[in-house]
Parts: structure tokens; C-alpha cells; sequence
């Protein structure tokens, strides 16, 4: 038994270490080809034959084509704003879903969930014409709203989740705040919320994502408008054939910077969804 033991651990191990070589090759492959002093796309060989941090500084001085740092900045404001609405959407929805009784409950809850299992962009041109109509296309910061809008906008139809979990915090606690005298408002932001950072993390984390790495709501309703491109526009701007081979590399390069928020994100929730966690099993 101990031998056949040892032969599965053993196979185990080796299968992880191969998905997970086979998962951190790609990422290799971009940090690689960020550094890559050679310019021009595809090469006969992975490993660069000169090294150089260009790539990186380049992105910095802005062109006619290219301006890495704007992009990163629209991107940023717009994914912060939008992060804040939509979490707070959400978590309020899911509060009064699982809290809350009254009529219509059930119903609006079946049509929350056949709506989530449509993907968004089918409702792409709709939206488009809606933000046209109303005037929020005329300007490069009214698109910059509109993408706000859109991205925060049909947040509170994701509650499922959030809801599940504050159905795990028990009533009572609720009602001995009421008791003492607070209101369903105060209960939820000084009682139920400090008690959710497991599920405030997911929702910050998820809602982040969204206007961080989305193309197709963001190229249409930015059209050719440059300046106010976001960086997911803005690198796939990189790759187009008449600036492929002069940016190939610098393509890499943002795609490494990007990164770096998302992954600043993960490690500061990371510790509080740890927090979390520990506080609920202490209480």
C-alpha cells in the first residue's frame, strides 16, 4: 500500500509540475519578448539575442500612433469608477435579495439569472444606439461616461454569488442591531459589510477585470477616437499590419505593465479575503 502510494503521489507530482510548465510558458514567452532588443515580429527563435529595457521606456514617449501612458490613465479612471459603482450595485442588490422579502422577489430573481446566461455583447448595438440617442457619443469624456455606464451599469444582475454568501451571516445578528436601535442602512454598512470581505474581495476582484481587459463594448463605443482609447484598444492598435513590425515588441512590453495592477489587486484582496476567513471561524 505504502509503494502504490508513493507511485500515485509520485504521478501526481509530475502531472502538476507539467501544467504548470506548460501554464508559465506563455507568461515566459511575453516577459521574454518584452526585453528582446531585436525589433520586427516573429522570429525563427525564442530566446532574444540581445536584451534591452527600450521597449519598456518607449511606450512612454508618446507618437502620432501611440500614447501607452493616456491609454493607461483613461483605463485606470475608468476601471476604478466603474469598480466602485458596480461592487456597490452588487453588494445592495444581493443585501436587499437575501434580506429582504417582498413581492415580485422570485420572479425578478428567475429573470436576474436567464439574463446572466446571455453573454453582454449581444446587446452591444442596442446599447450602442441607446448611448447615441442620449447624446453620450458626441465627445471623447462622454464616451468615457458611457463605458463607465455600461460597465457598471447591469452589475447588480451578478448577485447570485454575494447573495449566497450573506445568506450564510445569520439573521439574528441583524436583529440584535436592530434592537439596539439601527436602521437596515446602518445594519448593512457598519454590521453586515464589515463582515463580508471575502465577498467584497470576489466582487472588487471580478468587477475590476471587466473594464480592465474588455475590447468589444470599448472599441465600439470609442470608434477611432485616439485619444480617449483604452489600453486594451490601444495594444491591439499595436498589431495592426502598418505598425506590427515597428511595435512588436512594445506590444509585449504593455502587456507585462497591465499586468502589474492586476496583480498588485490580487495580493492586497488576497490578504483581506485571508482576514476574512479567519475573523468569520473566530467569531
Amino acid at each position: 500500500m505504502k509503494a502504490k502510494r508513493f507511485v500515485t503521489n509520485t504521478l501526481c507530482h509530475i502531472l502538476l509540475a507539467i501544467l504548470s510548465i506548460i501554464w508559465v510558458l506563455p507568461i515566459f514567452y511575453v516577459i521574454l519578448t518584452s526585453l528582446r532588443a531585436e525589433g520586427g515580429s516573429y522570429k525563427s527563435y525564442i530566446w532574444p539575442r540581445g536584451f534591452t529595457l527600450d521597449n519598456y521606456l518607449n511606450l512612454f514617449k508618446p507618437t502620432s500612433q501611440i500614447d501607452f501612458f493616456r491609454w493607461f490613465t483613461n483605463t485606470f479612471v475608468i476601471a476604478v469608477i466603474s469598480t466602485i459603482i458596480a461592487a456597490f450595485f452588487v453588494l445592495s442588490v444581493s443585501y436587499c435579495m437575501s434580506r429582504l422579502r417582498f413581492k415580485m422577489r422570485k420572479p425578478f430573481m428567475n429573470i436576474a439569472l436567464i439574463l446572466g446566461m446571455f453573454p453582454g455583447f449581444m446587446s452591444m448595438i442596442a446599447v450602442y444606439y441607446i448611448l447615441k440617442g442620449l447624446g453620450f457619443l458626441e465627445t471623447g469624456t462622454l464616451k468615457q461616461v458611457a463605458l463607465i455606464l455600461v460597465y457598471s451599469g447591469g452589475a447588480g444582475l451578478g448577485f447570485y454569488m454575494a447573495k449566497g454568501f450573506f445568506d450564510t451571516i445569520p439573521k439574528t445578528i441583524d436583529e440584535a442591531a436592530y434592537i439596539d436601535g439601527a436602521t437596515k442602512w446602518q445594519t448593512f454598512i457598519h454590521v453586515t459589510i464589515p463582515m463580508s470581505k471575502p465577498i467584497i474581495t470576489y466582487t472588487l476582484i471580478t468587477t475590476f477585470m471587466g473594464p480592465w481587459v474588455d475590447y468589444i463594448f470599448a472599441k465600439v463605443i470609442m470608434g477611432n477616437d485616439t485619444k480617449y482609447y483604452t489600453i486594451a484598444i490601444g495594444l491591439w492598435t499595436m498589431l495592426e499590419k502598418e505598425y506590427v513590425e515597428y511595435f512588436y515588441t512594445q506590444f509585449y512590453a504593455g502587456c507585462v505593465l497591465i499586468s502589474i495592477p492586476i496583480a498588485i489587486l490580487f495580493l492586497i484582496t488576497q490578504r483581506c479575503y485571508v482576514e476574512g476567513l479567519s475573523g468569520a471561524v473566530k467569531g
